[in-house]
């Protein structure tokens, strides 16, 4: 420890120690909420995966809400006596792939579901290259405006930052899909001929989307998951995806304590989050949150 660190432990005389703004304390860990990604081929399940994990991690298929992007293909799943599957709840999302309704369709959810429920974004991957999605958005802006493409990334990317933070931040587990892109490479099969085998690739979102989320799954075209980040216990997993996986990670996931509550705002109720004073250098809390305009009417605030 630096002695300018250790003065101002010693002169606060307290376990905790502010500087420059930033508040430090001993690390206890929470109880958690998952935050998964699947990645993979076309056919190589992500969506049975998907409801498998779900079904793991809250125990009741009425706690399961999914988001299909995909022409309604995860229907197939619904009631499937053979498969293991329940009644889950479920929305089709259309084109336009905007980020504002992926956002509203997953605050719906994550209402429907509770705390102890999961919501499964099956997929993530058409609100970056599809019809509305990122990519499209930043044409317009580039048709609109002034700017090129390039300087287009700024509006872009802040769009895609608030998608991706807004997931990260639902009051229950959250299961993302995202399409790998494919290619094709010759191996040698059991009689031992070269046959073209159809592999993944990164998956098909901005590059290291995936790495915002706690595991990250990539399966293979034999349904079989390798873990690619892990956070947990399982980084050795190497087999198909099942209810009992989601049944472990919930029973990992709860060891610790309860969070603090989040602080609320005395007049509408809405979590309060940090701000920064007009400088940028002194994070504070609002009792009025600035960007709630139901709240600011209420204060009287312009």
């Amino acid at each position: 420890m630096s002695k300018l660190i250790q003065n101002a432990v010693e002169k606060n005389n307290t376990p905790a120690m502010q500087q420059g703004g930033c508040l430090f304390t001993k690390a206890t860990r929470y109880k958690a909420k998952a935050r998964l990604a699947l990645m993979g081929v076309t056919g190589s399940g992500k969506t049975l995966s998907a409801l498998y994990l779900a079904y793991g991690l809250t125990g009741d298929w009425s706690k399961v809400a999914l988001i299909d992007t995909e022409h309604e293909r995860a229907r197939f799943y619904a009631n499937r006596s053979e498969l293991g599957t329940g009644e889950f709840y479920y929305a089709p999302l259309t084109p336009p792939y905007s980020v504002e309704r992926y956002k509203e369709y997953v605050a719906g959810a994550e209402a429907l579901v509770g705390p102890d429920g999961c919501v499964i974004i099956d997929s993530l991957s058409h609100a970056w290259n599809n019809e509305g999605g990122v990519l499209d958005y930043k044409e317009k802006i580039v048709a609109t405006t002034n700017k090129n493409s390039y300087t287009a990334w700024q509006d872009a990317g802040k769009v895609q930052n608030s998608l991706i933070n807004s997931i990260l931040s639902t009051d229950c587990h959250t299961i993302v899909t995202m399409r790998s892109k494919m290619d094709y490479i010759l191996v040698e099969n059991e009689k031992g001929k070269m046959e073209p085998r159809k592999v993944g690739l990164a998956p098909v979102q901005r590059d290291d989307t995936e790495y915002e989320f706690d595991i990250i799954f990539d399966i293979d075209r034999s349904h079989k998951a390798q873990i690619t980040k892990d956070t947990s216990f399982i980084s050795e997993y190497g087999e198909k995806i099942t209810p009992k996986l989601g049944e472990s990670l919930r029973e990992w996931l709860d060891e610790g304590v309860e969070p603090p509550a989040p602080e609320t705002c005395e007049i509408c109720g809405v979590i309060i989050r940090p701000f920064k004073t007009a400088s940028g250098t002194t994070p504070y809390k609002s009792r009025v949150d600035s960007n709630n305009d139901v709240c600011k009417t209420l204060a009287g605030m312009p």
